[in-house]
């Protein structure tokens, strides 16, 4: 086979309904896709991050209040969930921080390539787990 006639790959579309439960993404596809569910999330969690930053600086008092709803919860919300939302925005900034780095360095190195689209996307999602565990056993006290 010469190269004019060597098959090219084929490229379709894919069905949310047939092919979403047999297809299987790089893993570029899953950082890019958690990247803008991570921007989102922090978006999303907005309100309570100011409400967390205002109440841990405000007094000594309100100091008191915010560690309380950790460990003991406020209203009827328990300690442990707030500990939960505050380990995902941990890792939606953590994850969103690291894949932005890999984005900006490849659009200015341009550094394009499939190899270094996969390996920087394993590092990418190594590094943002790895950080988002330590950093959770912090918030829950395991050292």
């Amino acid at each position: 086979m010469t190269e004019m006639t060597k098959k090219r790959p084929e490229f379709r579309n894919i069905n949310a309904f047939k092919d979403l439960t047999t297809y299987r993404m790089t893993p570029a596809a899953w950082v890019s896709i958690l990247h803008r569910a991570s921007g989102a999330l922090m978006f999303l969690l907005l309100p309570l991050i100011v409400w967390l930053f205002d109440t841990s600086v405000s007094s000594e008092i309100s100091f008191d209040r915010f560690t309380a709803a950790f460990s003991v919860g406020l209203g009827f919300v328990p300690g442990w969930l707030f500990k939960l939302v505050v380990l995902a925005i941990i890792w939606a900034y953590v994850h969103h921080l690291i894949a932005g780095v890999r984005h900006v360095y490849m659009d200015a190195t341009h550094k394009v390539t499939k190899e270094f689209g996969k390996s920087t996307a394993i590092v990418t999602l190594v590094l943002s787990i790895g950080l988002t565990l330590v950093l959770g056993a912090k918030l829950f006290n395991l050292y």
